[in-house]
């Protein structure tokens, strides 16, 4: 495909003489999926509506249909949002076609978003990076095509647009001024050649020849794949296809009842597959329509564009048209560039486009904006459990034109975003030496029954007993062995560790450690004693943190390596069910408005609180 597009590239070039490097493009609706999306906003007084207030409802709605979409059990692999249109507006239980400078306080939004499967997508940009060109603008088909062939001034109607090309026909239907929904057929014009190909024993070129030939001549001449010329009447040819015709009229029938809920007042029938003839009187008759209300388009085509060169009511200009139209008029708002760290970010959304839209659109998630704490170790010592956390994950960096700015700002045409992902923590890590205190400590323990070397990292789950007997095979000397050899001895079979009879067997006392440890050493007096275990320092303690958390004083451990707590750490201690919250949160750190990335200095102010109930 992208050596395709180099070609009709260069073609294009040499007769415009100038050089392109931008393209627009639409994706097939063979691949896309449609799901509805809901959002309430309820703001604490009445206030006048603004294109701030707009995208947030819009930009909530299409979210509430990314989530329905990821619910779906049918729905396998990753989606981009590429579009959607919205259905209704409610300002107070109120319809209204346009919330812009209307005053209200519960704003509700009902959208049809489409979704395409990233493969999709990023095959198509691939095959526009090939062929040298870098894409600023991505709709679908049927989006485009229903912005050419129904203009939005058409929309308060109950219309209805088929675009039937060779594989597979897109339908898009509106009303009450919005786009309502989108689907897609499975059947189109190639179903018509195969019918000829069959009937006559010819190629695809020649059927598809004598399928356009026929509306137009009487008589059709061609060769067969036998190398025979045949001559037939066109009558001849319109009783072959006729069956065919009927099923892709029950067809395109049955789909655009199932996207509009019932007939519509009209149909437009685009793209070459509705050159057919006696097409628009068959969809008529399946619909049990008036056939003066099943139309091909192309009477539009002038309310959005002028050609001094050009025939532009071809119904099969509808898609290239509306691709031209869409981007030209900004009926998509995706048809401006934006940056992201240096390279052109992919933009599939229409309304208002966040920072954190663009990122999740170009690959990145939740967690590379706020990254991860390392998980903690747990071990149990001496029968209590004891947690050693991981640590805070280093916080991403957001620069908008060269300015730090939260994931929520708006983003504008021509913005540079420059973001660098946060890095989770690294997990919880402790030597026996260090979780004990000392070298010594560590050389009279068992882990998991079986002695270990001071330097020995624990891992979950592990079992330490302190002051425990230890073996004699295993020496405070042998003890101190290799942190390899001393992985072999954890989980060895604990028949090996002294019990009082052995004990007595060897003539050693059962009473306390030193006993033992003296004992040991005895008996490994005789051998070639091993160079002595080296104590390892423990890391100084550092002092705990005091930060004041509405009004009460919280004492925080400090963090590994002296790491800042940050406003979200303290998240937890709030005493807020986050997941079932009826209203905002306010964040503040010394009076002032906080985010979740603050640094937090001792003593600072913190008030992590529920706003304000309305009276």
């Amino acid at each position: 495909m992208g050596k395709v597009a180099a070609q009709v590239t260069a073609r294009l070039e040499a007769r415009l003489n100038c050089k392109l490097t931008r393209v627009c493009i639409a994706a097939a609706g063979r691949a896309l999926h449609t799901e509805a999306g809901h959002f309430e906003l309820e703001l604490p007084e009445v206030r006048r509506i603004g294109e701030d207030l707009i995208g947030q409802l819009e930009a909530g709605a299409g979210s509430a249909a990314e989530a329905a979409l990821s619910k779906s059990g049918q729905r396998l692999g990753r989606f981009y949002l590429v579009g959607y249109t919205v259905s209704r507006y409610l300002v107070d239980s109120y319809p209204l076609s346009n919330l812009r400078g209307h005053n209200g306080q519960k704003l509700e939004c009902d959208v049809v978003a489409t979704f395409l499967p990233s493969e999709v997508v990023d095959s198509l940009y691939s095959a526009m990076q090939t062929a040298g060109l870098e894409v600023v603008s991505l709709t679908l088909e049927p989006i485009a095509a229903i912005n050419a062939a129904i203009p939005p001034e058409l929309r308060l109607l109950n219309l209805v647009m088929a675009d039937i090309g060779a594989g597979t026909s897109d339908i898009a239907a509106c009303r009450d001024g919005s786009v309502v929904g989108y689907t897609m057929a499975t059947v189109a014009g190639d179903e018509i050649t195969e019918a000829i190909m069959r009937a006559f024993l010819t190629d695809f070129s020649t059927a598809e020849r004598l399928k356009a030939e026929a509306a137009r001549r009487e008589t059709l001449r061609f060769t067969d794949i036998l190398g025979l010329e045949q001559e037939l009447p066109s009558s001849a040819l319109k009783e072959v296809i006729t069956p065919a015709e009927g099923q892709l009229a029950d067809e395109l029938a049955r789909r655009i009842r199932e996207v509009n809920g019932g007939a519509p007042s009209a149909v437009f029938l685009a793209g070459g597959g509705s050159k057919l003839e006696g097409l628009p009187q068959a969809v008529a008759s399946a619909l049990e329509m008036d056939p003066r209300r099943v139309s091909v388009a192309g009477s539009n085509f002038k309310m959005s564009a002028f050609s001094d060169t050009e025939e532009l009511n071809d119904p099969e200009y509808t898609t290239p048209l509306g691709i031209a139209v869409s981007a030209g008029l900004g009926l998509i708002s995706d048809s401006y560039r934006v940056s992201l760290n240096g390279h052109p970010a992919k933009l599939f959304r229409s309304g208002a486009l966040t920072a954190l839209d663009v990122l999740q659109m170009n690959g990145y998630n939740y967690a590379d904006l706020i990254g991860r704490t390392g998980s903690s170790l747990a071990v149990t010592i001496d029968g209590q459990r004891t947690l050693y956390r991981g640590e805070p994950a280093e916080p991403s960096s957001l620069r908008i034109n060269g300015t730090e700015l939260p994931p929520s700002t708006v983003i504008q045409a021509a913005d540079a975003i420059e973001f660098t992902p946060a890095r989770s923590g690294k997990p919880g890590r402790r030597t026996i030496a260090e979780a004990l205190g000392s070298a010594a400590d560590a050389a009279v323990c068992l882990v998991n029954g079986a002695p270990v070397g001071p330097g020995y990292e624990l891992r979950p789950g592990d079992a330490v007993v302190t002051n425990a007997i230890v073996p004699v095979k295993a020496t405070v000397s042998e003890a101190a062995d290799s942190e390899a050899a001393s992985s072999h001895a954890v989980g060895a079979d604990s028949s090996s560790a002294f019990s009082p009879d052995s004990l007595a067997r060897e003539g050693l006392s059962t009473h306390g450690s030193a006993g033992i440890l003296s004992s040991a050493a005895d008996s490994a007096a005789n051998r070639e004693a091993g160079p002595a275990p080296i104590p390892q320092p423990s890391e100084e303690a550092l002092p705990p943190r005091l930060f004041f958390l509405n009004e009460a004083p919280l004492e925080l451990p400090a963090k590994p390596k002296g790491a800042p707590y940050y406003l979200m750490d303290l998240l937890e201690y709030a005493g807020l069910d986050f997941e079932h919250l009826d209203r905002p949160v306010t964040l503040r750190v010394n009076e002032e408005n906080g985010s979740f990335m603050r640094v937090l200095a001792d003593g600072d102010r913190v008030s992590i609180r529920l706003e304000e109930p309305r009276a």
